[in-house]
């Protein structure tokens, strides 16, 4: 279960972020991935605690409720695509503060996002640059990258970044929604994208170097079937690759309530998985 997906009860404070863990386990999920902004931008835990008492509480948590700390999707901590040098390293300095917290509280993953240049061939060569650095920061951590905005969004220019790094410990987050190359999306509102890349193309593009998954949902028909993605041909894309890693559930709808789209999230993936 992504913590996106109830990045509005936490917004509000009806949910404290370290509590994700509690929220997973009442929804009988198992498996949590959390995300930065939600303790800082979307929240005021960072300003009252250090990073220390956030890994005690993370861990604390998990353990108190038999869930584990997969992944961390850490945003808004600079550019590691930027041609500016000194603002490269200075988000790869910010990212490794969450690579260590991620380490700390026994993840697998975390994700990164690839911004800062308008040049294609520019973004490549910095993002290789910065993914080759971070992996060889922790080569023991997988440093994804999820089709997320800017020249990510389109699989094949993220795909060719892939081919060209060198660290086994590197690969990506394939995301059923995320695939506006110009425009942004609203989830209220998808037709504000003004050019999507192929969504099921792109999956398919992704999914030889994924090590995690999102299934991103929005909205659902009365027959539980997700009302803007095939999840049915999403599945059969995913499984004729050979990835065995978990699925993250992320809902991104406001017609259901948080708790109301996740599981119907997790039904309709459940569904598929048992047909």
């Amino acid at each position: 279960m992504a913590q996106w997906s109830i990045n509005g009860s936490i917004s509000s404070g009806k949910i404290s972020p370290v509590d994700f863990a509690i929220k997973a386990r009442e929804l009988e999920i198992d498996a949590i991935e959390h995300v930065n902004t939600l303790y800082s931008v979307n929240s005021d835990y960072l300003s009252k605690n250090s990073m220390k008492t956030l890994v005690k509480d993370l861990n604390s948590r998990a353990n108190d409720n038999g869930v584990k700390n997969l992944l961390i999707m850490i945003s808004q901590e600079g550019e590691l695509a930027s041609s500016r040098k000194n603002l490269r390293a200075m988000a790869i300095d910010k990212h490794k503060a969450w690579i260590d917290v991620a380490n700390e509280i026994g993840c697998e993953s975390v994700r990164v996002d690839l911004r800062g240049s308008n040049s294609f061939d520019k973004w490549k060569k910095n993002s290789i640059m910065s993914l080759n650095t971070l992996c060889e920061y922790s080569p023991n951590l997988n440093i994804t990258v999820e089709n997320h905005g800017s020249f990510s969004s389109n699989g094949k220019y993220l795909a060719d970044v892939m081919k060209s790094i060198t660290q086994d410990n590197c690969g990506t987050l394939p995301d059923f929604g995320n695939f506006c190359i110009k425009g942004s999306p609203n989830p209220a509102n998808l037709n504000i994208c003004k050019k999507w890349y192929d969504r099921y193309e792109g999956i398919n593009d992704l999914m030889p170097f994924a090590k995690a998954l999102s299934a991103k949902s929005y909205d659902f028909l009365d027959n539980g079937d997700e009302k803007y993605i095939d999840y049915y041909k999403m599945m059969r894309i995913v499984n004729d690759h050979p990835y065995e890693g978990y699925i993250g559930i992320e809902y991104e709808g406001n017609r259901l309530s948080e708790d109301e789209g996740i599981l119907a999230t997790k039904k309709l993936l459940e569904k598929i998985i048992n047909t």
